[in-house]
């Protein structure tokens, strides 16, 4: 059988799956809430499940986080698309990082939200830029929110740094803008330390914090939370119309982590870590002479530049002739800009598929090149 080389979609590792502690508390779970499982439990969602990501939140970010102030939603897209809907019209103006999440990207097109984008470099979303953006936009087109994936973004991985989490903030306080702090990757963690969330560095009412357990646990769980102030966690929570989330899923999933998160979340990311690592080495034994590419801290992507003149076309033909697949870097970019950026995604990917696959992956690339110029950039960004 052709082997499939997977580097298109961003999930986390099946071989790492804690199957026998998830059977374990599904039973355990099934037997004690069985009658909480025939009633409907509303916009919050199960309050052990709350708890226990209200104290994932204090551990993780120094200060304390109140249950009640967290709704359980299916997934943290749930929370993207509810938080839209609540803070925007079609028409309206949001800002985000010129490349970001495509999922929020179609959302957002779909609500017909217009995104303006900020450029991106090693330290995240370019605050520096934000304050002119928004005078050249106006009072007219003033954004009705701030978009940010602020720790191993989507799709390039990189952190914001701590001085422009300070810097968004304060000028999205003196503008009355909400900021949205999209979190899911946040504990699919590798190295070194995390700056703050932005809700723990300041009191800024309008700041709206959304986090998951599909990156760190599973996808199919359909769990994500979202995490505001009132009144406008109550203005989000007012567009909720479904009568509350998966309760059996949040079930379990408060029995597994009865304990604590921090076990298991440590033990699965070691092995992404390994994915990681023979991602980047491979990438740099195959393509250091023409392309550059991240070396992230977190979360579940690399993000690789390569030549402009690669033909992009026949990059994607000749990648999948060899049944290799990578997510485009247009995919990614909110006007759909071909940009010659790819995401490889390895969360999911054997560790073997990694070493077979990115040489065949480079050797696409080499092949799509259209002249054999020396590399003209240093970086992701320059």
């Amino acid at each position: 059988m052709t082997r499939r080389f997977d580097f298109a979609v961003g999930r986390t590792n099946p071989e790492t799956f804690p199957v026998d502690k998830m059977q374990r508390a599904a039973s355990i779970a099934i037997e004690r809430e069985y009658e909480a499982l025939t009633n409907y439990h509303g916009r919050l969602g199960h309050p052990e499940l709350r708890a226990i990501m209200a104290t994932r939140e204090s551990e993780r970010e120094g200060v304390s986080v109140n249950p009640d102030s967290i709704a359980l939603m299916n997934g943290s897209m749930q929370a993207v698309t509810l938080t839209a809907e609540a803070l925007t019209s079609p028409g309206d103006t949001i800002i985000c990082e010129e490349f970001t999440y495509s999922g929020t990207i179609s959302a957002y097109r779909s609500l017909g939200i217009e995104m303006v984008g900020l450029p991106l470099d090693n330290n995240g979303m370019r605050v520096d830029l934000l304050e002119s953006t928004l005078d050249r936009l106006g009072p007219k087109r003033k954004p009705k929110f701030i978009y940010a994936l602020t720790t191993y973004q989507n799709p390039s991985g990189t952190v914001m740094s701590l001085e422009r989490r300070a810097q968004l903030i304060r000028i999205a306080e003196n503008y009355d803008i909400p900021i949205v702090e999209d979190n899911c990757y946040g504990d699919v963690h590798f190295d070194g330390d995390k700056p703050s969330a932005l809700y723990a560095l300041s009191d800024y009412a309008k700041i709206i914090y959304l986090c998951s357990l599909s990156k760190i646990l599973a996808p199919g769980l359909r769990l994500g939370y979202l995490l505001a102030r009132p009144p406008i966690f109550d203005q989000i929570l007012e567009r909720r119309h479904d009568a509350g989330g998966n309760y059996l899923a949040a079930a379990i999933v408060a029995e597994l982590y009865r304990d604590g998160v921090w076990s298991l979340t440590d033990h699965l990311n070691k092995s992404l870590r390994v994915k990681k690592n023979l991602v980047v080495n491979g990438l740099a034994n195959e393509l250091h002479d023409i392309c550059a590419w991240s070396d992230p801290a977190g979360g579940l992507f690399v993000w690789l530049r390569y030549p402009e003149d690669v033909d992009q076309k026949k990059l994607a033909e000749l990648a999948a002739a060899r049944n290799v697949h990578f997510a485009p870097g247009a995919n990614f970019h909110i006007n759909n800009d071909d940009r010659p950026y790819l995401r490889l995604a390895f969360g999911h990917v054997p560790d073997q598929d990694i070493r077979d696959g990115i040489p065949l992956l480079a050797q696409s690339i080499r092949e799509a090149r259209t002249s054999n110029a020396p590399k003209e950039f240093g970086d992701l960004y320059d």
